[in-house]
């Protein structure tokens, strides 16, 4: 009996950076690697070329595209993924001179965003980002994929399957849009819900692999996937923190950025994005030991920007610091000995680093080893919109019933009945302080 082997080998591409001197080619070239690397293929090499400007036929120029098309042949390409947004005519024509199959950077983070989509929203989102990506880049052979009438009338040409397909990816995207807006209304109504019940947001955007999903499970043991890769988890999800004063707040970890994100991913991806806009504080989480933290940093405050978003608390966390001093971490040494070592360096470290990325009120941490994560709770506390009071109450027997209300909407710390009434010792939104005040004993 032949066995045959049926393992699938990985794709095999060849990056291609066009310099124009518009950003910073490296590392935009170097992300690229990664977003590669997380869509599942093998990077084997890249090839850069500094353009005056882009060559609308082609990309690069016609000597690079030959040395390109050498490339593949010699070293068995599969897949060409060029590091900015082609145009139909230039995928059509570099993939006719190479015979590899091309594809550009929005095409590369569109096919993560669908692997790792898990939600119904999400899903939703990436297949309407998809379709808009699609629908200038159909291609047909007008005449021969015409489709013949019949009758008086309709004979010849009919029409064409570029009109055909064009006209269906419309009717499919009014229809997902349509979904999309029965869940923008969902998750509007539970905002709305949590606006009524006084509930704190926090929210946690940053840049992809900047550690969002670690913090998120440090935090509330939330059990999100987390991943040393991009876009390792795409879906929101939200999660109960009691803080150390008592005060519950809802925690919400959202879709990472990377530069330049298109314009219509942003678009698709804008009702999840709202959770951060809508939120009362935002955690700008960013990865330490990247040198570009400080460019990661401003890409999120850009999109907050644009999202209206600036006006609300934003406190920016520098997370791995743990890879910004690797000698805790020597071999030998516990977790716990690593996390002291760690605290110290960062003790020491911290006023240095807040002059390097220019935050100053930083919040330095490792969601790894659990590392400044007291300072980080206590950062938010610090920013909660609503100024709390720890009182103690003297509640007569017949205003008894506002106990129990107390005990739903308040943090209650003491209760105990006494020959006068039922005294109270709890922390005290300016609301609940105001309409108990006559009830107040001692602040």
């Amino acid at each position: 009996m032949e066995m045959t082997n049926t393992e699938i080998q990985p794709t095999r591409a060849l990056l291609v950076e066009a310099d124009t001197g518009d950003y910073d080619a490296q590392a935009s070239l170097d992300e690229l690697f990664e977003l590669a690397e997380s869509a599942g293929a093998e990077p084997v090499a890249s090839i850069t070329q500094r353009l005056q400007h882009i060559d609308p036929a082609t990309c690069v120029g016609s000597g690079k595209l030959e040395e390109i098309k050498e490339y593949c042949d010699a070293e068995d390409i599969d897949l060409i993924i060029f590091d900015l947004e082609l145009s139909p005519v230039q995928i059509r024509n570099i993939e006719a001179a190479t015979d590899v199959r091309v594809i550009d950077r929005t095409m590369l983070i569109l096919d993560i965003f669908a692997l790792r989509a898990r939600s119904r929203e999400g899903k939703i989102q990436v297949e309407l980002a998809q379709l808009k990506y699609m629908m200038p880049r159909l291609t047909g052979k007008g005449i021969e994929m015409s489709r013949l009438g019949g009758g008086i009338g309709t004979r010849g040409p009919g029409e064409s399957k570029l009109e055909t397909d064009r006209r269906h990816i419309k009717r499919k995207m009014e229809t997902l849009k349509e979904q999309l807006r029965d869940v923008e209304e969902h998750r509007r109504q539970l905002r709305s819900r949590r606006t009524k019940d006084n509930v704190i947001t926090v929210a946690i955007v940053g840049y992809t692999n900047a550690g969002k999903s670690t913090l998120m499970n440090t935090l509330t043991d939330a059990g999100v996937l987390s991943e040393d890769k991009l876009f390792a988890t795409l879906d929101p999800t939200s999660r109960a923190l009691k803080l150390p004063c008592g005060v519950s707040v809802m925690l919400i970890d959202t879709v990472g950025l990377v530069r330049r994100l298109p314009h219509h991913l942003v678009e698709a991806f804008k009702s999840t994005l709202e959770e951060a806009a809508q939120a009362d504080i935002i955690l700008n989480v960013c990865d330490a030991s990247s040198e570009e933290s400080r460019l990661h940093l401003e890409v999120t405050r850009d999109l907050l920007a644009s999202l209206s978003s600036l006006d609300k608390p934003i406190i920016p966390v520098l997370n791995k610091c743990d890879l910004m001093d690797q000698a805790p971490f020597g071999k030998g040494s516990s977790r716990d000995q690593a996390g002291e070592g760690l605290h110290r360096s960062i003790e020491r470290d911290a006023r240095d680093t807040d002059h390097q990325y220019g935050y100053s009120g930083a919040v330095h941490i490792s969601a790894k080893y659990g590392t400044g994560i007291d300072e980080l709770l206590k950062a938010i506390e610090e920013n909660l919109p609503k100024k709390l009071k720890r009182v103690k109450l003297l509640l007569p027997f017949d205003k008894a019933g506002i106990a129990a209300k107390l005990r739903k909407t308040a943090v209650l710390h003491s209760e105990e009945y006494t020959a006068e009434g039922v005294e109270i010792e709890a922390t005290l939104d300016e609301i609940q302080y105001a309409r108990l005040r006559e009830y107040v004993t001692e602040r």
